[in-house]
């Protein structure tokens, strides 16, 4: 799920536009057109219930509000109980917990419609740690460290690479899984990593308790199995530029 934040022309090509994409937030699952009788897009299929091959061709399809929101419900299969969570308050995200002041402005989530749900800042910052931590098995990219409490909950930390405040995304490609104190030391700019995933750190500003956290060949201890899944050159560069002090 993604926001048009502008359409702007083709410098090139007369009479064809760009649409530029904001806020982008992957889905949980995969969402196929037809999953056993149900065809969450009504003209994908044929009065005789065949596939609508012309229209299926199309790479751009304007969608019903009920064909979206059933989209975006098979997409995020958990959104319910992830809302139920937070609006408990025992749901943590990036393992800090949620303030309870973004939760005043309405006691009923369930009711809202899933688009508008999904732009809470809660749920994307839980939504955004769940896949965080699914892809690195909630291990820490930097010390290796796996950390499941009593509860059978993870204390590896989601961090963005390139923070929401500085125009980041919630794709998982802009994240890490790293530990409490890792964590800390990425956000301020005292490790960072290459493109090849070597890291770098501002040893002079490291005490040497900190420095022994970090491995003696400077290689990421842990990378998702997905090579999709793996932090892109894009956020790994502007991290280095803007935030790095090394």
């Amino acid at each position: 799920m993604a926001r048009v934040a502008a359409v702007v022309p083709d410098p090139d090509r007369a009479g064809h536009f760009y649409a530029l994409i904001e806020d982008y937030l992957p889905f949980d699952r995969p969402v196929p057109f037809r999953e056993g009788a149900t065809t969450y897009e009504d003209g994908l299929t044929t009065a005789d219930g065949t596939t609508n091959t012309a229209y299926f061709l199309n790479a751009v399809r304007a969608l019903a509000d009920h064909e979206f929101e059933a989209i975006l419900s098979a997409g995020f299969p958990a959104i319910d109980e992830l809302e139920r969570l937070i609006a408990e308050g025992t749901h943590r995200a990036g393992d800090s917990a949620t303030p309870s002041y973004a939760l005043a402005e309405d006691t009923a989530p369930l009711l809202r419609p899933m688009a508008e749900r999904l732009s809470r800042r809660p749920v994307r910052d839980a939504l955004f740690a769940r896949q965080i931590r699914q892809a690195y098995d909630s291990t820490c990219a930097v010390t290796g460290l796996r950390i499941i409490n009593g509860g059978g909950r993870s204390e590896m930390e989601a961090a963005h690479i390139r923070p929401v405040e500085a125009q980041g995304n919630d794709s998982p490609r802009n994240g890490l899984a790293l530990s409490r104190t890792v964590h800390w030391l990425f956000d301020r700019g005292l490790i960072s990593l290459t493109d090849d995933y070597r890291l770098l750190a501002a040893r002079r500003y490291l005490e040497e308790p900190l420095q022994r956290l970090l491995p003696p060949d400077n290689r990421l201890r842990k990378l998702p199995d997905d090579p999709t899944a793996r932090p892109h050159p894009a956020y790994l560069a502007w991290h280095r530029e803007h935030r790095f002090q090394g």
